[in-house]
């Protein structure tokens, strides 16, 4: 029996032996490795040509609003943007002071959601007029479709500096609406001195909705490289 035993361990041990070599050997840990590999490869290159195809149809699609054109070419602001970056930023120097009217691109799918016309999207924007120690006033304002004022006027803030500016926990000021309506008037009066006017709203709905094509072409552009990578 002693004999038995020691055979039968034995033979556990060379099963074990046997186990371990092959798991040992280099091309057991290998076997699942290239099918998983041609299985990414194949989804990427399959993403790859679809990317391409829409790549395609957008840019030959794609055209540059009227408005974004002339409006830069007679206006005395600047725009400031960079790729990848959903802010935009008209800017002009009034003697020691700052204008600023801050927007970003506009989602389709958005307006579509909330029911607005194809043909008009509105745009939330900000007009800041900030003198050099950082004191100044922000409109929070948004567009609206129609010919005689293209915007709406929401909250009226006043700042003492740029920290003031930018705290989150400043006060927003009063909704425009509640303001007596001399002060509204000569408000509103303020803004078109310092350049809000209905071709700045025309630019800005163009832009927002133009910046968002772009950036979705710069998109596809980025993911078609990165599948193919």
């Amino acid at each position: 029996m002693a004999f038995t035993a020691m055979r039968t361990v034995g033979a556990f041990k060379v099963l074990a032996a046997r186990s371990s070599l092959c798991l040992s050997r280099p091309g057991a840990a290998l076997v699942a490795r290239p099918a998983s590999v041609r299985t990414f490869s194949a989804a990427a290159s399959k993403v790859s040509k679809v990317l391409e195809s829409e790549l395609k149809h957008e840019e030959s699609q794609y055209e540059k609003p009227k408005e974004v054109q002339t409006f830069l070419k007679n206006s005395p602001f600047k725009l400031v943007e960079a790729e990848g970056d959903v802010n935009m930023v008209l800017e002009r120097q009034m003697g020691e002071k700052t204008v600023r009217i801050e927007f970003q691109l506009t989602s389709p799918m958005l307006a579509e959601e909330e029911g607005e016309e194809a043909d008009h999207e509105s745009t939330e924007l900000s007009i800041s007029v900030d003198s050099k120690d950082g004191a100044g006033i922000t409109f929070y304002c948004s567009t609206q479709a129609g010919e005689d004022h293209r915007y709406v006027i929401g909250n009226v803030k006043t700042y003492a500096s740029a920290e003031e500016k930018d705290s989150i926990v400043s006060y927003n000021g009063p909704d425009f609406e509640d303001l007596d309506e001399k002060l509204q008037e000569s408000l509103d009066e303020y803004l078109a001195e310092v350049g809000m006017s209905t071709e700045v709203c025309d630019f800005v709905d163009a832009m927002a909705s133009d910046k968002e094509q772009r950036e979705y072409v710069r998109w596809l552009k980025l993911t078609k490289k990165f599948m193919e990578s």
